[in-house]
């Protein structure tokens, strides 16, 4: 289990406080199409952002390294053919300190998700699996919904939506 608190934030109270940051595009909201799983409805921590295309090797890969409180942004191409993040890796995610994972794409096994002690985010849930060629990149400026994300960017999830921020806002 995780050993690293997330600090009492609202995104509204960060969006609210941090309006010369959105108007400079130095921190972003996230489109409102992500779907929450996991214990964790509040996260928050530096990204390491993962770009693959319906083949999670890369994402298992990275979920075995220690987390150290960072959070997972997966540019899974936005594609609803399969998932990318299954409750196996979730129990992973959670046992090596990751505070959440952001999916553009999907997820399955939500009930297994839904009992792990992260939080998740993701487009939707697909039954199927990935393929596993172990093709993708990590530690790259990746795209989000129509949002960059930088490896070390902050992000901010809660009930109302995701932050992301080239910097710690807390």
């Amino acid at each position: 289990m995780s050993s690293f608190s997330t600090p009492a934030f609202t995104c509204c109270d960060l969006c609210d406080g941090n309006e010369a940051k959105l108007a400079d595009g130095s921190m972003h909201v996230l489109p409102p199409v992500f779907v929450h799983f996991g214990q964790s409805v509040r996260f928050s921590g530096p990204a390491y952002t993962v770009k693959v295309f319906e083949d999670n090797v890369l994402v298992r890969a990275v979920l075995e390294q220690a987390g150290e409180g960072r959070v997972l942004v997966v540019d899974g191409g936005a594609s609803m053919r399969c998932a990318l993040v299954g409750g196996m890796l979730g129990v992973l995610a959670e046992k090596n300190g990751w505070s959440g994972i952001v999916v553009h794409g999907c997820v399955r096994d939500s009930v297994e998700l839904n009992a792990c002690r992260i939080g998740i985010r993701a487009l939707g849930t697909h039954p199927q699996r990935s393929i596993r060629k172990g093709m993708g990149d990590q530690r790259i400026r990746i795209n989000i919904a129509g949002v960059a994300v930088s490896p070390g960017d902050w992000i901010y999830a809660d009930e109302d939506g995701i932050v992301v921020a080239n910097q710690q806002l807390l």
